[in-house]
C-alpha cells in the first residue's frame, strides 16, 4: 500500500550542510587570536619603547649635564692650582658666576668662571698622587701590585670619606640642593696638594713635613672660602654660628686626612 516516494536507494545515510558562523565575516577565529595578540605586542613594544626612551633621556641628560665639569683649558687649569695651592693671594672673588638660561639663572663653566668646580683637576691629581705612591714605593723598595693596588683603593677611599663630610654637613644646615657632583669636584681637590707633599717626600725626605703642612694650610682655608662663599650660600638655615662651626671642622679635619694619606704604604 504504500510506496517509496523518495529518488534513494537502500538505506544511504543523508547529508546535511551546517553553516559556519564566521562564513561572509571580515576575521575568521584564528584571524581574531592573531589580531589580539597583535595589539597586545603593539602595547607592549610601545610601553618597553616609552621606557627605553625615559631611561636613555635620563642618562643623556646626565651626561650632558656631567659634561659642564670638563669644560676647562690651560688658562683655567693654572689659575685653579694658583687658588688651590696659594689660596692667601687670591684677592678676586670666591662666589660664582651666573647667567640667565632658559628663563632661569645658571651658573657658566669653568672655561669662564675660576670658581667654578672642576672633576678634570681632581681626576688628574688623582691619577698623579698613585703614580707618586708607587715611585715612592719603589724607592723605598717596598713596591708590588698589591701595594699599589692599596694605595689606589685608599685614595678612592678617601676621597668618598670627603664627600660624605661635605654632604653631611650641607645635610645638617638643611642645604641638600648642592649637586652631587659639586660635591665630588669639591672633595677631590685636596689631592693637588697630596701630590705636593708626595713629590716633597721623593725630592728630599725631610721636605715632606714642610709640604705637607702647607698643603693642608691651604686646603683647610681653600675649603673655608668654598665652603662659606659657594657651598653655604644657599642654605636655608640662618643659624651662622652652626655654620661657623662646621666650616671649621671641615677645615681641621683636613689635617689628620692629609696624613692618613700621605702615610704611602700603610
Amino acid at each position: 500500500m504504500y510506496e517509496n516516494s523518495g529518488g534513494q536507494s537502500g538505506g544511504a545515510p543523508r547529508s546535511f550542510n551546517i553553516p559556519d558562523p564566521f562564513e561572509g565575516t571580515q576575521f575568521s577565529g584564528a584571524q581574531l587570536m592573531r589580531a589580539g595578540l597583535g595589539a597586545y605586542g603593539e602595547q607592549l613594544l610601545g610601553t618597553s619603547s616609552e621606557y627605553v626612551q625615559s631611561n636613555i633621556s635620563g642618562i643623556s641628560r646626565y651626561f650632558s649635564e656631567s659634561q659642564y665639569y670638563f669644560q676647562v683649558n690651560d688658562r683655567y687649569v693654572r689659575n685653579k692650582l694658583k687658588i688651590i695651592l696659594f689660596p692667601f693671594f687670591h684677592r678676586g672673588y670666591w662666589t660664582r658666576i651666573t647667567e640667565p638660561v632658559g628663563g632661569r639663572l645658571s651658573y657658566k663653566p669653568p672655561i669662564h668662571d675660576i670658581n667654578a668646580p672642576d672633576l678634570y683637576i681632581p681626576l688628574m691629581a688623582y691619577f698623579t698622587y698613585v703614580l707618586l705612591a708607587g715611585f715612592s714605593l719603589g724607592l723605598a723598595g717596598k713596591f708590588s701590585p698589591e701595594a699599589l693596588s692599596s694605595q689606589f683603593t685608599k685614595g678612592l677611599l678617601g676621597w668618598f670619606l670627603q664627600i660624605l663630610l661635605l654632604k653631611g654637613s650641607l645635610y645638617s644646615i638643611g642645604s641638600i640642593e648642592a649637586p652631587l657632583l659639586d660635591i665630588v669636584a669639591y672633595s677631590g681637590y685636596p689631592f693637588v696638594g697630596m701630590c705636593l707633599a708626595v713629590l716633597g717626600r721623593i725630592i728630599w725626605r725631610y721636605s715632606y713635613y714642610y709640604m705637607m703642612l702647607w698643603a693642608c694650610l691651604c686646603m683647610a682655608v681653600f675649603s673655608v672660602k668654598t665652603m662659606k662663599r659657594v657651598l653655604f650660600a644657599e642654605a636655608r638655615s640662618y643659624d651662622t654660628s652652626k655654620n661657623l662651626y662646621l666650616i671649621l671642622f671641615i677645615a681641621l679635619a683636613q689635617f689628620p686626612y692629609f696624613i692618613w694619606l700621605g702615610n704611602i704604604g700603610v
